[in-house]
């Protein structure tokens, strides 16, 4: 990894850490840059924003949302397709920072609001949804194919206190998620 690269990642894993902590708006470019102790001036090298700094973050999931969409997309619309989309959806959210991506909204609703970045991700997300229900589909089959993604989720809110290893929790969640696939 070359320096330069080395420098944004430090830059986001600092700046997602504070934005979680203290909140995005509470947040300053020069807060971020004196927990790295760097100048302004270097961190303004790299980026010039708290919202290029967020833009960056969420780039990487928004190209894999996209790649697994027009994977699903290509495939027949069938039972083992939607349990196939789950699965990779779940793969994916193994790698990378997206549990914390996911905190950071959580706990930053307010300040994303129309954020144009997380409007495209919950466009994704709803076209994601599209291809894991049918129009005919009775609502609670709606409902259950739907809920499917978002237990994958739910592992990280609602059992984040658990002594349990991140292993665990996403082998449970997966576990859920494709039972409420079943029919």
């Amino acid at each position: 990894m070359s320096e330069n690269a080395d420098t944004r990642t430090r830059i986001q894993e600092t700046a997602l850490k504070l934005f979680i902590e203290q909140g995005y708006e509470a947040t300053s470019l020069r807060e971020i840059a004196e927990a790295l102790g760097v100048t302004k001036a270097a961190l303004y090298y790299h980026f010039k924003s708290k919202d290029e700094i967020i833009t960056s973050l969420v780039e990487a999931r928004q190209y894999a949302f996209d790649e697994l969409i027009e994977w699903a997309k290509s495939q027949p619309r069938t039972e083992e397709t939607r349990r196939e989309l789950v699965r990779r959806y779940a793969e994916d959210l193994r790698r990378g920072r997206h549990h914390e991506i996911m905190r950071l909204i959580e706990r930053n609703q307010a300040s994303f609001k129309g954020h144009p970045t997380m409007e495209r991700v919950r466009h994704q997300m709803f076209e994601m949804l599209t291809i894991l229900v049918e129009p005919g589909d009775p609502t609670a089959t709606r409902l259950r194919n739907s809920m499917s993604l978002f237990a994958l989720h739910a592992s990280w809110f609602l059992l984040r206190d658990e002594e349990i290893s991140d292993d665990e929790r996403r082998d449970a969640a997966l576990e859920v998620a494709l039972e409420l696939l079943r029919r």
